[in-house]
């Protein structure tokens, strides 16, 4: 293997496809592997990763990593992001109505924010 074989970042072909309305929006090669939860920019504009699979190739008898598929929905990359549990999750965490998790904030306020929500409420804790 060449020093330049080596220094060049691993990527992989990754199609891109739109979850509704269904449709590819095009190959492109990352160099970074997103996870659901993830934002990815693309022509301009923001989706959100929904899925990830992997597409493998047998050769040489052995099968190989080939492809990657990302199910995306368009979105917009949220402004209010707090850390959790190893992992960054939209809005306000202490909120007894936020879902901790990375594409959604929660049911009675999706679109936040969070700061001067009437639905706010402090989560009790029982220690």
């Amino acid at each position: 293997m060449t020093l330049q074989k080596l220094m060049e970042p691993d990527t992989l072909p990754t199609e891109v496809i739109l979850t509704h309305p269904r449709q590819s929006l095009g190959s492109v090669k990352l160099d970074w592997t997103p996870q659901p939860g993830n934002y990815l920019e693309l022509e301009g504009k923001t989706y959100a990763v929904l899925e990830r699979r992997h597409r493998y190739q047998l050769k040489s008898g052995r099968y190989r990593l080939h492809k990657i598929a990302l199910y995306v929905q368009s979105a917009k990359r949220p402004e209010e992001k707090s850390w959790l549990d190893g992992r960054w999750i939209i809005g306000n965490p202490s909120c007894r109505y936020n879902a901790r998790s990375e594409i959604i904030r929660c049911a009675v306020n999706p679109e936040g924010p969070c700061e001067s929500c009437r639905y706010y409420e402090r989560m009790k804790y029982e220690g």
